[in-house]
């Protein structure tokens, strides 16, 4: 199962995530997990939320660069070792990881957001070895 990730560009200046944070809340779109990643000038912002579309479509209303990316949220045991053999199942069949970064903890469980070089061949392996894959549905209720 894949989900979407919604990401947006913004300018490297005061106030501007919180810009972004605003247009969604004030549509009712909730934050699930982010990541952002910043240079001199510019920063990346990845937002796992419970309505992606939406999220785009209001963010880009307001003048935001914006763009939706199918995703891997995979769930595994918080226990030490776990994200190292999910690595290794994958680097054995070749599939690179691009990036990737934490989601929740629930109960006795880890998630983690992965964008792999192939995200359908990334489900398949992962699905062979019994590693959970949270759907949109799943993600939305967290």
């Amino acid at each position: 199962m894949m989900a979407k990730q919604l990401s947006v560009f913004i300018e490297n200046r005061q106030g501007r995530l919180g810009e972004v944070l605003n247009v969604l809340k004030t549509n009712g779109v909730n934050i699930i997990s982010l990541s952002l990643a910043d240079t001199t000038e510019y920063g990346l912002l990845r937002l796992i939320v419970s309505d992606p579309e939406l999220g785009k479509e209001k963010l880009s209303k307001e003048g935001f660069s914006t763009m939706l990316t199918d995703i891997l949220v995979i769930g595994i045991p918080h226990k030490s070792g776990s994200l190292q053999e999910l690595l290794t199942i994958l680097s054995k069949e070749n599939i690179n990881i691009e990036y990737m970064y934490g989601l929740s903890i629930e109960g006795e469980n880890a998630s983690v957001v992965l964008k792999a070089s192939d995200l359908e061949g990334a489900k398949k392996v992962l699905a062979s070895y019994g590693v959970k894959l949270l759907s949109a549905e799943d993600i939305s209720v967290l």
